[in-house]
């Protein structure tokens, strides 16, 4: 059993346990790595804000060499106040991040997920 997983997710606290909760169910993993920001899905998936896509890397490599997390999700949810787009648009953007996070790690396992109105993770 991998002890850690990794979460690229909104700040929002509604979807914190939701994500952490899912990654335990579903992959066994015993923690979770949190990588907040405000639309992750945005940042990561229009890759635009180097800034912010540095400081997202630069927590990974953390999670994933110095935990051995071999898994990543990345999170779009409904009602995000960091990133108010539609549904649509947030998977368009979440499959679009979880792309660019497996060219940056292709060993580890990149789950994108929505999370919407009812707080259930929704694997994509």
């Amino acid at each position: 059993m991998d002890m850690f997983a990794t979460a690229v997710n909104c700040m929002d606290g509604r979807v914190q346990e939701p994500v952490i909760k899912f990654l335990k169910s579903k992959f066994g993993v015993k923690y979770v790595d949190m990588v907040t920001e405000p639309g992750p899905d945005k940042i990561i998936g229009e890759n635009v804000d180097k800034f912010k896509i540095n400081s997202i890397k630069q927590r990974l490599e953390i999670s994933v060499n110095g935990h051995g997390s071999r898994i990543i999700l990345i999170a779009g949810h409904a009602d995000c106040a960091g990133n108010p787009v539609d549904k649509d648009t947030h998977i368009a953007q979440t499959l679009n991040s979880a792309a660019s996070i497996k060219e940056w790690y292709p060993e580890v396992e990149v789950i994108p997920v929505w999370i919407g109105e009812d707080w259930k993770v929704e694997q994509l």
